[in-house]
């Protein structure tokens, strides 16, 4: 019998895994200031069991933000800086040689990367060259890391938090689009507001912030991917979050935004990616079943990394956010 088929959810279980995600989230809003959207991207990016793209301009605490989330699972954390000169051994690992003690044979060991880790922030990845860049890849997908022949698995759970900088482009390698497609949600951090600052500026300027106390372990946090995965969605719903997705391809979409301004759409992946997000959220918000506002407002961080705008819309300023919007209005539900 497998893992899936074992389960039996309990009212009462359920009920005590969603106080497990709300005192997730109020764990980290008592290290985080602000960002309380970004908070729970980032969040039900984790509980949809995939890995997230976050964009923001350096000093918006997007380090402290994984590593707060981190602390407040009960997980391990590692960090890894992307640099011009980073190779791909230096993540995922390389073997030394080693000499027995007793025989005096030497053999080849696996030393372990950094990728072996339940959260890795891949800092700035669009520093590091594309070789470098797909080492994360099998990793990301499989969870696993092949190396001279041999499969390693990673631990579970594994989640990769990508930053990059949307200022600087000097020197980068734009991630390919199949390396995005690998990620679940792309969250954009912005500036906070001013009072957000002030409290910002005082508190790292006197006594420091505290690290996140842990709200759940990393059992709970297993139980709870498997719950999302559970999660109702009406046949209805599914058939307009496939409708959404399908609407992105420019040859065959009935948006005028679309056509006009969308050189290549979204795939298959992101159908799913939108389905899970959907119950992701819906569990964030303590229900058992999708809605349409879940589908509405998991939209936009799934789709902004996979849908190319063409040329006219960039020369334009067109942002993807406007052509989703256009997007949302024009598809109905059944």
């Amino acid at each position: 019998m497998s893992e899936r088929d074992a389960i039996a959810w309990n009212e009462n279980e359920v009920a005590d895994l969603a106080a497990k995600v709300d005192a997730l989230k109020g764990s980290m809003a008592r290290v985080i200031i602000g960002q309380a959207d970004v908070v729970e991207l980032l969040i039900t990016c984790l509980l949809g069991g995939g890995h997230a793209l976050v964009e923001g301009v350096p000093g918006l605490g997007k380090t402290l933000l994984v590593k707060s989330l981190a602390q407040a699972t009960d997980m391990d954390f590692r960090r890894v800086q992307f640099t011009p000169d980073l190779m791909p051994s230096d993540i995922v690992g390389t073997e030394i040689l080693e000499e027995d003690v007793e025989t005096h044979q030497r053999v080849f060991r696996f030393q372990q990367g950094p990728v072996f880790t339940q959260v890795l922030l891949a800092d700035e990845i669009n520093r590091a060259p594309p070789k470098t860049q797909s080492a994360l890849l099998e990793a990301m997908q499989e969870r696993a890391v092949t190396f001279a022949g041999t499969t390693h698995r990673l631990p579970r759970p594994f989640f990769v938090l990508a930053t990059q900088n949307p200022i600087e482009q000097a020197g980068t390698y734009p991630l390919p689009e199949a390396q995005l497609d690998r990620f679940l949600l792309r969250i954009d951090v912005g500036y906070p507001t001013e009072d957000e600052e002030v409290l910002m500026v005082s508190r790292t300027t006197h006594a420091g912030l505290d690290d996140a106390e842990p709200a759940m372990d990393v059992a709970t946090l297993l139980r709870l991917q498997l719950l999302v995965r559970d999660i109702e969605i009406g046949e209805h719903l599914l058939r307009y979050a496939t409708r959404l997705v399908r609407a992105t391809r420019p040859r065959e979409s009935s948006v005028e935004a679309v056509r006009k301004h969308i050189g290549w759409g979204a795939g298959p992946r992101a159908g799913q990616a939108l389905v899970l997000a959907s119950k992701a959220r819906a569990l964030m918000h303590g229900r058992l079943a999708v809605t349409r506002e879940d589908i509405g407002a998991m939209l936009l961080p799934v789709l902004a990394h996979r849908v190319l705008r063409n040329f006219e819309a960039e020369a334009d300023g067109i942002e993807i956010a406007e052509i989703l919007q256009s997007l949302r209005r024009e598809i109905k539900v059944d």
